[in-house]
């Protein structure tokens, strides 16, 4: 019996006139349905508390959105357009020396933490090693220039947090790739079954629509789910909380780092959420700027989706950990 490839391609599996006539307006649902369903609910019950849950939910998704989009629509791209020599030829031999190049990637390319998830899925099906793909996937939300941009914004007249934050994050995904080579395993990685590369004689324009289709609809699903249990930690947690852990340094830091997760705000509006805790120490803030577009809830919910739940599991948990222990060397050198 031959061994069957698990990328299967949809053009194989499924006739191109049994797929889904109306594709665009399922995109369009997928997108809009779950902000109605908050709504009404929210309208539903007028108690404060659902108010500012549904608020907190519908923003996060918002925020997220267009960035998922751009995700997608750039994993799509990728898989139509960009022969799969292109990465061969971009990266180096070594997979050690391409983890370092495909997270320095990530300073020229805009996007969320929810783009960079299919991304990354999209590079390993186009044969790029999956500890390159994954520092990508860490750096690429907290380096580009949005982000840093709003970083230096958030922060005036402190250059020193902006270069802290760029150090930081470009070494916990340098390190995080290289620990999958080290230690990472096959069978914890199950991507997706999804519409990889291009078919000599396919049309590029039906292949990236599919593609496209795919992994939207199967993250955005992930994303609300990450979305209502963030904003269910904002409305649950009081406030006298956060000022409990704000008078010790390593608490703060430690504290800060579980609140990024928890609060999963879009790696763009970190940077505000972080000036305007005042009460926590530089140290502390920087590591909620670090940890947060690399591991949070929604973030979570997309790489358990999208490579399985073993490996998010595993690979968010050491994350946080590494994240963390560079936050505190980086920002004690330099902050």
């Amino acid at each position: 019996m031959q061994d069957v490839d698990i990328r299967v391609d949809l053009a194989e599996a499924v006739p191109a006139r049994q797929l889904p006539r109306r594709w665009p307006l399922l995109l369009l649902g997928a997108a809009v349905l779950p902000g109605l369903v908050l709504v009404v609910v929210g309208r539903s019950l007028d108690e404060p508390a659902v108010q500012a849950w549904r608020t907190v939910c519908l923003a996060v998704t918002v925020q997220a959105l267009p960035f998922l989009l751009l995700g997608t629509a750039l994993s799509g791209a990728i898989n139509a357009f960009v022969p799969a020599t292109v990465f061969g030829r971009l990266l180096p031999k070594r997979a050690a020396l391409a983890v370092p190049v495909a997270g320095m990637a990530g300073v020229v390319l805009p996007g969320c933490e929810c783009a960079s998830v299919p991304v990354a899925n999209s590079l390993i099906g186009r044969g790029v090693t999956p500890a390159a793909a994954f520092a990508f996937l860490l750096s690429a939300p907290a380096v580009n220039p949005v982000v840093l941009t709003a970083t230096a914004v958030a922060f005036p007249g402190a250059p020193e947090m902006v270069l802290a934050r760029l150090l930081a994050s470009l070494v916990t995904a340098a390190v995080m790739g290289w620990l999958w080579l080290w230690l990472g395993r096959e069978e914890w990685l199950r991507p997706v079954v999804r519409h990889t590369g291009h078919r000599p004689g396919a049309d590029r324009w039906t292949e990236f629509r599919r593609g496209f289709q795919h992994d939207f609809l199967h993250a955005g699903g992930f994303l609300v789910v990450g979305a209502m249990a963030a904003a269910t930690f904002n409305v649950a947690v009081p406030r006298s909380v956060l000022d409990a852990f704000s008078g010790s340094v390593w608490l703060s830091v430690l504290f800060l780092a579980a609140l990024a997760i928890l609060l999963a705000v879009c790696s763009e509006a970190d940077a505000f959420v972080a000036a305007s805790l005042s009460g926590f120490s530089p140290v502390a803030r920087l590591a909620f700027m670090v940890v947060g577009p690399m591991v949070d809830l929604k973030l979570i919910a997309l790489q358990a989706g999208t490579f399985g739940r073993a490996f998010a599991v595993r690979f968010s948990s050491a994350t946080v950990v590494v994240a963390v222990v560079c936050s505190a060397v980086v920002g004690g050198v330099l902050l």
